[in-house]
């Protein structure tokens, strides 16, 4: 299914009827693939309404929050698509979450009823005994636990086919952002956020794939806004389907096994996951010339590994980038008009409009550094219950502060330099943490790097690397904290050099991939 088969009354309105819209046009093709089981678009559709209504036979009504505290699975989509039809609002939870944070999650959205596994269910009751909530619990099924009777079973949630009308600005979604530094804040997406992202890419269908035959490994978490967009909702409402794995269980050559049984065509990946296929001792044995599009994101993928694995693969890696407040991308190098430029993230999607400032809000010109900041349909209405840090994100004329620093160049493709807010002033000057780490993922001895700055009473603040070494270099032999020192003075400006270097056995990362700096600067 492309654009054109999108009739205008599901064009508007509540975001459900596009999928619906899919099984009339893919009833009978595959829809969904997990551990052999597997779903067409009609039955995904008949069993979504059905539990839409079941939400409504439960109390749930439109607007009123539901948490998806779940691993990679079917009843993932399931919830989630019923729930855009029932008019409930999804907040996704991190499923590596303990008491603490689901507890915080759990208060802010004010959630009426919670979706989750057996194997998280105790830590479900931790945060209700905590927030003294009672609230409907859900639990899907699993062959290895038993659900608690009191539990209400996700098959036992269904009702008469439903599906409410839903105003384009109304919230369909509520994801917190990673939480990286500070509390996590919940981005309310619209219907129209997440039609928009989607009827881009009806819009922009490829001619080597049609929709309907994409096949999609969806192994990022689902709960993150990268695998929930595009290894998910993306590749299925044109008529593809889904391969469903769980992040908590990935395993390198399983995926390889699967890409080559089933001809996995779309792979999104974060840098550890090609980095552990790449070196897995029978990489190069699996066929995976199926891949038409590969892309990653989170952190910056070493050029040995992309090298490695696009010459192997036969398809190129792509970068993107997007934000939890704009539901995915606002640019990709996939469908760029010169084609891919790596160390880039591409070009602006159709949808959006961006533009680099300085710190007078004065867009600064083509190869100058300066504030990224994105227009588009697809960006959030705005912080849950925050609307002071709502107005802060905002510029005047509707433009999101992404807090990232980039440059564009002249056929417009951007490339971001670093975090705003991970910036170094020392001395006066400015350093960016991401070219030190990319300057030290050149060294053959580095597997991974970080750069944070450290306080320093002379320069207010110095740069400080932590360092993991490569398989094969001994921390201290092969490979010492002087030698790195030197390999950067003899390569960057004297000032940009890491006056520390730690070597560490590995770094703190969260699910999707992203280095957790506060820890280190801790």
């Amino acid at each position: 299914m492309d654009l054109t088969d999108v009739p205008q009354s599901a064009r508007e309105g509540n975001v459900g009827k596009l999928f619906d819209e899919t099984a009339t046009h893919h009833g009978n093709g595959q829809a969904m693939e997990h551990h052999d089981e597997r779903t067409t678009h009609a039955e995904l559709e008949a069993w979504t309404a059905e539990f839409a209504g079941g939400l409504h036979d439960l109390g749930l009504e439109p607007d009123d929050r539901l948490l998806l505290f779940l691993p990679n699975c079917p009843e993932y989509l399931v919830a989630s698509l019923g729930s855009f039809k029932a008019g409930v609002v999804i907040s996704p939870v991190n499923p590596q979450y303990k008491r603490r944070e689901v507890s915080y999650q759990l208060e802010d959205t004010d959630a009426k009823a919670v979706v989750t596994h057996p194997a998280l269910r105790p830590v479900v009751d931790q945060a209700l005994e905590e927030t003294g909530r009672d609230i409907a619990v859900i639990t899907v099924e699993s062959q290895y636990m038993d659900r608690d009777p009191e539990d209400i079973f996700f098959e036992d949630v269904r009702g008469a086919p439903t599906l409410v009308e839903r105003a384009d600005d109304d919230v369909a979604l509520l994801p917190y952002t990673s939480g990286t530094t500070g509390k996590p804040k919940g981005a309310q997406l619209t219907h129209q956020n997440t039609r928009s992202q989607l009827n881009w890419t009806l819009a922009a269908s490829s001619d080597d794939v049609e929709p309907e035959n994409v096949r999609s490994l969806t192994w990022l978490p689902l709960y993150h806004i990268t695998g929930f967009t595009h290894t998910a909702l993306q590749p299925l409402v044109g008529g593809g389907s889904l391969y469903f794995r769980s992040a908590l269980e990935w395993d390198a050559q399983e995926c390889m096994q699967l890409i080559e049984a089933e001809g996995i065509t779309h792979f999104v990946g974060v840098t550890t996951m090609y980095s552990d296929m790449v070196a897995a001792d029978d990489f190069g044995e699996y066929d995976l010339s199926s891949l038409e599009s590969a892309a990653e994101g989170g952190a910056k993928l070493s050029t040995a590994v992309q090298e490695q694995f696009e010459e192997t693969a036969g398809v190129d890696i792509s970068e993107g980038y997007g934000l939890t407040e704009t539901h995915g991308a606002t640019h990709t190098q996939s469908g760029s008009s010169f084609g891919l430029r790596h160390g880039t993230i591409g070009q602006p999607l159709r949808i959006t409009d961006c533009k680099i400032v300085d710190s007078a809000g004065e867009e600064v010109a083509s190869g100058e550094e300066g504030e990224l900041l994105v227009r588009g349909p697809q960006v959030m209405k705005g912080y849950h219950n925050l609307p002071d840090a709502t107005d802060a994100a905002f510029t005047e004329n509707g433009y999101f502060r992404t807090g990232d620093i980039a440059r564009r160049d002249g056929l417009n493709y951007y490339e971001i330099v670093d975090r705003k807010k991970h910036m170094i002033n020392t001395a006066g000057y400015n350093v960016y943490p991401s070219e030190l780490e990319n300057l030290l993922l050149e060294h053959e001895a580095v597997a991974d790097a970080a750069v944070v700055g450290i306080p320093d009473e002379r320069r207010n603040e110095v740069p400080k690397a932590f360092v993991v070494p490569a398989d094969g270099f001994e921390a201290g032999e092969d490979v010492t904290a002087e030698e790195i020192k030197e390999y950067c003075l003899e390569r960057v400006a004297s000032y940009k050099h890491p006056r520390e270097v730690e070597l560490v056995e590995d770094l703190p990362r969260t699910t999707s991939g992203k280095i957790q700096k506060y820890k280190l600067e801790e």
